[in-house]
């Protein structure tokens, strides 16, 4: 039984195949299949793992080497840049009066809620020249957020047909790739325990874009057609706060919504929104995203302890706690924000949001190595990311430390920016795109 991850595709029926995730071996594919696995269109890339099979992103940069282009991008965000064709989408939140605390708050303070213009950004990939730019909603938030976190913390995501930006309690909306709106929705307020802010992005596949609902109210997972907004289906959820985007993988020629949580994990028909399968949850304020490869689905999250969970799709059928769906469990060094890189059967995660990188057999659960700590990124909220055999991991602190993909640890480089960076890299062809608090970079050699 085979699983292809297709949580961003150009339509219902342009999935991505088991090969393009994992075999070495090359078939020919399709024209939609080709683009769909050659661009970014969500914020772990073509195959939700953080992985590019298509890019060959340079190895070395800085400030005065391989940058194309640096641009600045008003207001603050953690926003992650999408990729389609020549076009590069980020979302951001920019106070309405500039010279409010509020806008020019530095990082790691708290700001109180103030009137903010919530806005998406459409850029020209090779001169990072603005090509549209749209206001959404323009209001005071009703609720803090955490010191390390934005009023827009959510990426947008795109299939090449539509772009959404989703703000979450400022409404959720639809473009076309030259910025006319088509529809937006309002799913109310979000109440997020102790004002942590919120940052849930959701997942495309053909019609569908799935949302995860989870707060201090009534929580729930909503299905919305994207042509139109219209909800297809909804259903509640027993959960408190949680920030994983879903994870949308195909099993056996159906698609599932696998939704990783405190309580419970679960896993949900696309189509009608029924549960196929369940079991016991994470952690308390899940934000890691599940990853995907060779039918094997990992969840993990890492705030008040540890849990890391690797479930066999194909043998996952209502409540698969203590069968053998369960492949492996992990319960120490888990990620609290970085979501894990699953790069041709090796699992790459960091612990909670420091630099210490551990790396796993995905199939096994065996270690290759454990705790290596990268002393040139010693914070990291940003999640990794791989392509042309390389893995990136970059820092708050503006430093990208560049390995070896492979079982053994060895550095390839080091890069320092001057800026800081939350956001996760976008790997497209010959670049890397890069957001950090104020700048947006196109890393590119030449």
């Amino acid at each position: 039984m085979k699983t292809k991850t297709i949580r961003v595709s150009l339509c219902a029926a342009a999935g991505l195949t088991a090969l393009a995730l994992l075999s070495p071996v090359v078939v020919p594919v399709n024209a939609d299949q080709a683009t769909a696995d050659r661009f970014w269109g969500q914020w772990r890339g073509p195959q939700a793992t953080g992985v590019s099979r298509t890019a060959t992103p340079p190895t070395e940069w800085s400030e005065t080497k391989n940058i194309r282009w640096k641009v600045p991008i008003p207001g603050r965000s953690s926003s992650s840049p999408v990729v389609w064709n020549d076009r590069l989408f980020v979302l951001t939140a920019v106070a309405a009066d500039p010279a409010t605390v509020a806008g020019l708050a530095p990082r790691g303070s708290v700001p109180a809620p103030s009137p903010h213009k919530f806005m998406v950004m459409a850029l020209d990939r090779k001169t990072g020249k603005t090509l549209w730019e749209q206001v959404v909603r323009e209001e005071t938030p009703h609720e803090r957020h955490q010191e390390n976190g934005t009023w827009a913390s959510t990426s947008a995501v795109t299939d090449g047909e539509v772009v959404i930006a989703s703000f979450e309690s400022r409404g959720i909306y639809a473009f076309d790739l030259n910025g006319k709106k088509l529809w937006e929705k309002d799913l109310g307020d979000k109440r997020m325990r102790s004002q942590f802010g919120e940052g849930s992005t959701p997942a495309l596949h053909g019609r569908y874009l799935v949302h995860v609902w989870d707060h201090q109210g009534e929580s729930f997972i909503v299905a919305l057609d994207k042509t139109t907004g219209n909800e297809l289906w909804r259903k509640p959820r027993t959960e408190i706060d949680t920030w994983a985007t879903p994870l949308i993988t195909e099993v056996n020629g159906k698609p599932q919504v696998v939704v990783g949580a405190m309580n419970q994990i679960h896993a949900y028909d696309l189509a009608t929104g029924d549960v196929v399968w369940f079991t016991a949850g994470l952690t308390m304020n899940p934000i890691p995203s599940p990853v995907v490869e060779d039918g094997l689905a990992i969840l993990m999250s890492g705030f008040r302890g540890n849990s890391l969970k690797a479930v066999k799709l194909a043998d996952a059928r209502g409540d698969i706690t203590g069968t053998p769906a369960l492949a492996w469990t992990f319960d120490r060094d888990t990620p609290y924000v970085p979501s894990p890189l699953l790069y041709d059967g090796v699992l790459y995660m960091l612990k909670s949001n420091n630099g210490i990188l551990t790396v796993f057999d995905a199939k096994t659960g065996a270690q290759h190595y454990g705790l290596q700590r990268l002393d040139a990124a010693p914070n990291v909220f940003a999640s990794p990311v791989g392509a042309a055999g390389k893995v990136y991991i970059t820092g708050r602190d503006g430093a990208t430390v560049v390995l070896r993909h492979g079982p053994k640890f060895e550095i390839l480089a080091t890069n320092t920016l001057d800026d800081g960076f939350d956001s996760s890299a976008a790997l497209v062809d010959g670049e890397i795109y890069l957001k950090g608090y104020r700048y947006l970079y196109c890393i590119a050699e030449g």
